[in-house]
């Protein structure tokens, strides 16, 4: 195991308030919009989730790497988000299939963490507060200089970032000889988004975000498209809302989660909006009001379709409702095979509740 010492360190918020920790991960300093997870556990999973880039995630759990780290339980290639913020961050862990330690794992992917913060304080205040910018540093200690470097970082709010978690070049996944194929825009997506739709007969072909329906079209002539989850202000992504109106004027079948939603929406003229504190834990209720059915579900995202809009709107129709804010959760396009959700279906973590979904746009397919 890594040498590890507990260094003092310090995490600012962009209203000023300090708190004061202990140093984990790597020694250095990390900025990025803060922002908390309710689950009780898959810390792993959002570690490497890409719809996180660029934030600094809290963990309400109070015990985080207890469990360690397992080299297959990822959700991407590397870690995404910017900086962790935890209560109890335990290097010993107990589980026999893990491969190493939070802190081994947080050093090798150069990742600035602090611990021993009361993350029940610190929630309270980014919930009354609202989301904003921090920094955590284990090697400046002073905080007008911590405040300088703090007031120099970008508001999420405008910020384009799928292309920069989007892969590279194209790949597949799955069995070539399924009987469905599906081009896959990456925005973020996450590996088990991949693996249901395996599960399922289809053969994904994976596209970087900013690759054209044309060239799609052309190179794979899929059966439908799926437009994954993903970071950033879907407002900032006019290339990736230009590819869904495409689709949608080809009458290609169509899915579309988190990110994917969003852009759905935007298609559709409606407007999207930045959230006072966005939805991430495995836990919110939402209503599909098409079946009259009631699901658990893990959500990850800082913005939003406006209600209101959407129920203007004569393009689509509302097919899922949080329960505990009335946002909208989901939505399909009058007269076409489109539809999308706010939260993962996939729910890795989380109760798999919501992956009737897959399912659907697997009979959309098949029709």
């Amino acid at each position: 195991m890594t040498n590890y010492t507990k260094l003092p360190a310090v995490l600012l918020l962009a209203d000023g308030t300090v708190f004061h920790g202990k140093a984990a991960g790597k020694i250095g300093t990390t900025t990025g919009e803060i922002c908390f997870n309710t689950g009780m556990t898959g810390y792993q999973e959002i570690f490497t989730d890409p719809s996180y880039f660029g934030q600094i995630m809290v963990t309400t759990n109070a015990h985080i790497g207890n469990y360690g780290i397992a080299k297959e339980e990822v959700e991407s290639e590397r870690i995404q988000i910017a900086g962790l913020v935890c209560k109890n961050y335990n290097i010993a862990y107990s589980r026999k299939q893990a491969d190493e330690s939070i802190q081994d794992y947080f050093q090798e992917q150069n990742v600035v963490c602090i611990s021993d913060i009361d993350t029940r304080q610190l929630v309270r205040h980014i919930r009354d507060k609202g989301a904003m910018n921090a920094i955590i540093s284990s090697e400046i200690l002073d905080i007008e200089e911590l405040k300088e470097r703090l007031a120099a970082v970008p508001s999420m709010d405008g910020l384009e970032l799928s292309s920069q978690v989007s892969t590279g070049e194209t790949y597949t996944f799955g069995n070539e000889d399924a009987p469905y194929r599906v081009a896959v825009l990456d925005l973020g997506v996450k590996k088990n988004i991949l693996r249901n739709f395996s599960d399922r007969g289809v053969y994904a072909k994976v596209y970087p975000a900013k690759t054209s329906f044309e060239e799609i079209e052309k190179d794979f002539q899929p059966n439908g498209y799926f437009i994954s989850n993903g970071p950033g202000d879907p407002a900032a992504m006019p290339y990736a809302v230009e590819t869904v109106k495409e689709i949608l004027q080809a009458d290609k079948p169509m899915f579309g989660i988190c990110l994917g939603h969003q852009l759905l929406a935007l298609a559709n003229d409606i407007p999207t909006k930045k959230m006072f504190n966005g939805h991430r834990g495995l836990n919110h209720p939402v209503k599909n009001i098409i079946k009259n059915h009631c699901e658990v579900t893990s959500q990850n995202h800082g913005f939003g379709v406006v209600p209101e809009a959407v129920r203007a709107s004569d393009k689509v129709e509302i097919t899922h409702v949080n329960l505990n804010d009335q946002s909208i959760e989901g939505i399909r396009v009058k007269g076409k095979k489109a539809f999308s959700v706010q939260y993962h279906p996939e729910s890795s973590p989380g109760p798999h509740d919501s992956r009737y979904l897959f399912d659907d746009f697997v009979d959309m397919l098949k029709n």
